[in-house]
């Protein structure tokens, strides 16, 4: 220890950041052949994730202008897709300011990449074969869950009930004991994800969780299913009930984006959370023309403790937050 109490030593071990240094290598191999080019984009945006559900962390330059530190290069990497990249990965730093845990640092490694001509049930395909070599295993196809059938499932309603705030209160409540009142239907259906569904998914084999309320689509497109309802197009890779990561049939529509984004922002202000600029140089990307794609960002620190078997992801870190 240092005069000032602080831990020098690193959380990692050696051993550690040597087999995180071999799945960064394994990582790069796996993209340069199959021709994915690896990009490079700016940490520090003027502008930032709207989502309500992430606190993006920003500084002031000396001019006092704020600069956003990115939650994922997302935005970025899309404007390059829409200049005429093809195929992109990176792997990079991410910041979150309200992610602090055993599995979470508010700094950590993310890998993201995108590929022009695949949905998101072919960019699943290529996860599996990622794995495959991660692993070194031969996989057989993952099971793959629709949202509504896992939420229903685990509450004991049906569809239609379970997007009802106080069915689904009622029924998570006997389940789970009390929940915080200002949670809405969104907010309850996240809640039981996180605390009935999440938890059991993926201990015998890697899964993907696809087709999410609209509500939720974040930056994926919205298509009519074969069951009438609207569906996002987006899943969530699960393995030994971790989200490891989050994956779009990617939105190309410019005017549809810019209205997420303004009700994004709505949400935050009646939230009384930190209000963001919305990303105007994507809209003006999507509306030159985004190929079709899709996209898929996953936690490496994450992905890297789960194949270590490790307690949680500071065994994967040199220097995480508490010793940073």
């Amino acid at each position: 220890m240092t005069d000032s109490g602080r831990v020098w030593q690193p959380a990692a071990s050696i051993e550690a950041l040597r087999f995180r240094a071999a799945v960064l290598a394994q990582l790069r191999a796996f993209f340069a052949e199959r021709g994915v080019l690896e990009v490079t984009t700016p940490v520090l945006s003027a502008a930032a994730a709207t989502d309500p559900q992430i606190e993006s962390l920003w500084l002031h330059d000396g001019s006092g202008r704020r600069w956003w530190l990115q939650s994922s290069p997302e935005f970025h990497m899309k404007r390059l897709l829409a200049a005429g990249s093809g195929a992109i990965y990176q792997i990079g730093p991410a910041f979150r300011g309200d992610e602090q845990g055993r599995w979470h640092n508010p700094e950590f490694s993310m890998l993201e990449w995108y590929r022009p001509g695949f949905d998101h049930h072919a960019l699943m395909d290529e996860i599996e074969a990622l794995w495959a070599l991660l692993a070194k295993t031969s996989t057989s196809p993952w099971p793959r869950y629709r949202y509504a059938e896992l939420i229903c499932e685990a509450t004991g309603l049906d569809w239609a009930d379970a997007c009802d705030a106080r069915h689904l209160r009622r029924a998570l409540e006997a389940r789970v004991g009390r929940l915080p009142k200002a949670l809405d239907s969104g907010g309850l259906l996240d809640a039981a994800m996180s605390l009935l569904v999440g938890p059991g998914l993926g201990h015998e084999s890697p899964c993907f969780v696809h087709d999410f309320p609209p509500e939720q689509a974040a930056l994926a497109r919205v298509e009519q299913g074969h069951d009438g309802h609207a569906w996002a197009r987006r899943f969530e890779w699960f393995w030994c009930g971790q989200e490891l990561g989050n994956g779009f049939h990617e939105l190309t529509d410019a005017d549809e984006q810019a209205q997420r984004f303004a009700a994004d922002r709505a949400l935050r202000q009646r939230a009384a959370q930190v209000d963001v600029p919305a990303d105007d140089a994507l809209i003006a990307a999507l509306g030159s023309g985004l190929p079709a794609c899709a996209g898929v960002a996953v936690g490496v620190d994450r992905l890297c403790a789960l194949l270590m078997k490790a307690e949680g992801v500071s065994s994967v870190i040199a220097f995480p937050a508490d010793r940073a």
